[in-house]
């Protein structure tokens, strides 16, 4: 099974992931990457952050960048009340 990397990318600091995890796909590691960012978003991070300006890097082992997930296309849009 592959090992995908998940470097979290916020206003153009990036925290490297060091260990990775093995999931089956390529799809698995976007849904891993879209929670990460989720969970991130609702932390207290003790400063206010542009999360536009925020990304998840998936890269494989050898540092192959399989897809960046920008943290705006986590974001879930419900309808307003009229």
């Amino acid at each position: 099974m592959p090992r995908y990397h998940f470097h979290v990318w916020v206003e153009g600091t990036v925290t490297r992931d060091p260990d990775g995890e093995e999931l089956p796909d390529a799809d698995a590691a976007w849904e891993c990457a879209r929670a990460a960012a989720l969970d991130l978003m609702q932390a207290d991070l003790g400063r206010r952050v542009n999360w536009l300006k925020c990304h998840v890097e998936v890269s494989t082992g050898d540092d192959e960048i399989v897809l960046e997930l920008p943290f705006a296309e986590c974001v879930e849009v419900t309808d307003l009340p009229h």
